[in-house]
């Protein structure tokens, strides 16, 4: 067997955006890090746990916080302290065009891979989506939402992380389960356009 070759390291840092969100999921910013991860950990511990309704946790948190501002307000005018520093409380139209931008992209992708199957007759495609799809059904029976985006978050804090510290090793182990499956998918799909030939021939 032949060495080899040494592979170039990724910048996990520069791949997830290489902003503040990135120093987050890698714990370069320590304290948003321990405030994502708090947060997470007691807004899964009232609604899991201590079976807090989220409808009246909302409810209740824009109650205080409409009593604090109005207090304040109120406060300010009798002892001549300036008034609550709220921004102006409107979404602009460059933030809504870039949220339609994102939706498009989505929404395009979705569609095309609908087409695909309906249209084109994918197999493979419908196969893998049939998979994906299972996979998702299957998890879900095992947590609810509220849980699975609790682990959604703890494995955002800590999967890049690892694989910043560990990517060679994880890199070869990922390489030798590839060279695995690869085999096996190659043969799977070799016989999909047969599968689809005798379908056309067929009809």
């Amino acid at each position: 067997m032949g060495e080899s070759i040494p592979r170039q390291r990724i910048s996990v840092h520069h791949a997830l955006g290489a902003g503040p969100v990135a120093d987050v999921l890698l714990w370069k910013n320590w304290c948003g890090a321990s405030i994502v991860l708090a947060s997470a950990t007691a807004f899964w511990f009232l609604f899991e746990r201590a079976g807090y309704n989220f409808l009246s946790f909302v409810a209740n948190v824009i109650l205080l916080l409409v009593v604090i501002l109005f207090l304040w307000a109120k406060s300010a005018r009798v002892l001549n302290r300036p008034l609550p520093p709220l921004p102006d409380l409107e979404i602009s139209e460059q933030t809504i065009a870039k949220v339609a931008d994102v939706l498009q992209i989505w929404i395009n992708w979705a569609l095309s891979i609908a087409h695909d199957i309906a249209i084109e007759r994918n197999l493979l495609l419908c196969l893998q989506v049939a998979v994906a799809l299972w996979i998702i059904s299957c998890i879900g029976a095992l947590f609810n939402f509220l849980t699975l985006i609790y682990i959604g978050v703890l494995l955002s804090l800590s999967v890049p992380l690892l694989y910043d510290k560990f990517q060679d090793q994880i890199d070869a182990k990922l390489h030798m389960i590839n060279g695995i499956i690869e085999p096996h998918y190659r043969r799977v799909s070799n016989m999909i356009p047969k599968l689809s030939s005798k379908e056309k021939k067929v009809q």
